[in-house]
C-alpha cells in the first residue's frame, strides 16, 4: 500500500487535510467519502522525502513575495489568455506552470482549487491581501459582474504598470543623494578612526595652541577611536530608530504634514498624489464600480494621512449629494486648481473617467519631467556639501600646520 495525503472540506464546509494509506487514488477517494470529506486535491508522498520532511516549499512559500512587475505581468497573461478564449482556471494553470516564484506558484494553485470548488474569482482573490490589495479585487468583482474580465484585467495591468512607474521614478530620484550622503558619512568616520590619529601625534609634538575646529576634530577622533563599536551601533541604532519612528502613527503624520510644504518636493509630492488619485479612480469608475466605492479604494491606495482625510471626506459628502469637485476646490492646499477644474468639466459633460484619466496622464508626465530636473538640481546641491566638507577638513588640518611654518619663519 501506499501513503497518500488529500486535501478537501468536511461535511461542515472546513478544509481538512489527511494523510491515509491506500493502493491507489481511487482507493483514497474511497476513504474520504468513509469519512464524508470532499477531495479537491491528492498527492503521492515517497518513502523518503527530504523536501516535505523539512518542508522547504512551505518555507520558500513564506520567504518568498510576489513583486509589483511580477503581478502586472500575470495580470496581463491572465488578461491575454482570456480574450484568446481561456477559462480564468486554465489561464490561472498556466501562469502556476510557468511561475519560478515559491509564493506566486502556491497562490495560483490555490486560486484554481478555489475557483473548482466554485468560488468567484474576485472572492477567491480576497483570501490573499498580502498579493491582491482592494483595488484588484474590486475591479476583478466588477468586470466579473459586468462580463468584461478580460478588459478589466487589461486596464488593471496598465493601472498598476503607470503607477509602479512613477513610484520607480521618484525612488530613483531620490537614491542617488542618499548614496552619496552615505559614502561621505563613512569616510569621514574612517578619516576620524584611522587618519586624524597620525596627525593628532604630529599637532601634539608641536606644542602650539590648534585652532577651534582642529580642537574639535582630534576630540571626535579620539573618541571615535576609543568607542568605535559603540559609535557604529550607536548610529545604526539611530537610523533603525528612525525609520521604525517613521512607520509610527505620529511619524506618519509628521512627514504627511512635512513632505508637501517642502520646497521643489513639495510640489513634487502633490503631483504624485494627484497623478495617483486621478489614475485609480478613474480605472476603477472605467471598470463599472460606483462613484463611493472608488474614492474609499482610493483612498486606501494614497499613504499620505491629509489625502486619505480628503478622500474620505469626499466619499461622505458626494454620498449626500454634493459635487466631488467640490471637495477637491476647496482642497487647493494639496491638491493644484486643475484637479477640481478638470473634475468640475467631467461632471458637466458626463465623462468624469476620461477627464480623470487625462488628468492622471498630465499628472505623470509632470512628475516624469521634474524627477529628472530634481536630480539636475540635486547634483551641484551635493558638490557644495561635499566641497564643504572637504574644506572644512582642509582648513582644520593644514590651517594650523601653516601657522606653524609661519611662526618658525
Amino acid at each position: 500500500m501506499e501513503t497518500f495525503t488529500y486535501t478537501g472540506k468536511d461535511r461542515e464546509g472546513k478544509e481538512v487535510t489527511n494523510t491515509v494509506s491506500a493502493d491507489d487514488r481511487f482507493g483514497v477517494y474511497a476513504i474520504a467519502r468513509g469519512l464524508e470529506h470532499t477531495v479537491s486535491s491528492v498527492e503521492k508522498n515517497s518513502k523518503f522525502n527530504l523536501s516535505q520532511l523539512l518542508n522547504i516549499e512551505k518555507l520558500n512559500y513564506k520567504l518568498s513575495r510576489v513583486k509589483d512587475d511580477e503581478l502586472i505581468m500575470v495580470t496581463r497573461n491572465i488578461g491575454s489568455m482570456m480574450t484568446a478564449g481561456l477559462t480564468v482556471s486554465r489561464a490561472l494553470s498556466v501562469i502556476e506552470r510557468q511561475s519560478t516564484n515559491p509564493r506566486l506558484k502556491g497562490v495560483m494553485k490555490q486560486l484554481v482549487e478555489k475557483i473548482n470548488q466554485g468560488d468567484s474569482f474576485y472572492e477567491s482573490l480576497s483570501k490573499f491581501p498580502e498579493v491582491f490589495d482592494d483595488l484588484y479585487v474590486s475591479m476583478i468583482k466588477a468586470g466579473e459582474e459586468s462580463g468584461n474580465m478580460a478588459e478589466s484585467l487589461q486596464t488593471l495591468s496598465l493601472q498598476m504598470e503607470r503607477a509602479n512607474t512613477l513610484k520607480k521614478k521618484i525612488k530613483g530620484a531620490m537614491i542617488y543623494p542618499i548614496i552619496v550622503m552615505i559614502i561621505m558619512v563613512i569616510i569621514g568616520i574612517l578619516m576620524l578612526i584611522y587618519v586624524m590619529p597620525e596627525i593628532t601625534s604630529v599637532f601634539e609634538g608641536m606644542g602650539k595652541d590648534l585652532p577651534a575646529t582642529t580642537a574639535f576634530l582630534i576630540s571626535a577622533s579620539n573618541f571615535m577611536v576609543a568607542h568605535t563599536l559603540s559609535v557604529i551601533v550607536g548610529m545604526i541604532a539611530v537610523v533603525l530608530g528612525f525609520v521604525r519612528l517613521l512607520k509610527t502613527k505620529w511619524g506618519k503624520i509628521s512627514t504627511s504634514w512635512l513632505i508637501p510644504k517642502l520646497p521643489i518636493v513639495g510640489t513634487l509630492a502633490k503631483e504624485a498624489n494627484s497623478a495617483r488619485t486621478a489614475r485609480t479612480l478613474s480605472s476603477l469608475l472605467n471598470s463599472g464600480v460606483d462613484v463611493i466605492q472608488s474614492i474609499e479604494i482610493t483612498e486606501e491606495v494614497l499613504q499620505n494621512v491629509y489625502y486619505k482625510e480628503i478622500l474620505a471626506e469626499a466619499a461622505v459628502r458626494v454620498e449626500k449629494g454634493t459635487a466631488l469637485s467640490e471637495v477637491f476646490i476647496e482642497r487647493k492646499d494639496l491638491y493644484p486648481i486643475l484637479v477640481g477644474e478638470m473634475i468640475l468639466v467631467g461632471e458637466e459633460t458626463g465623462q468624469i473617467a476620461g477627464m480623470l484619466g487625462e488628468l492622471a496622464v498630465f499628472y505623470e508626465t509632470e512628475v516624469e519631467r521634474k524627477t529628472k530636473d530634481l536630480s539636475t538640481i540635486i547634483e551641484p546641491l551635493l558638490m557644495v556639501v561635499i566641497g564643504g566638507s572637504v574644506g572644512f577638513f582642509a582648513l582644520a588640518i593644514i590651517g594650523p600646520i601653516y601657522s606653524i611654518s609661519d611662526g618658525l619663519s
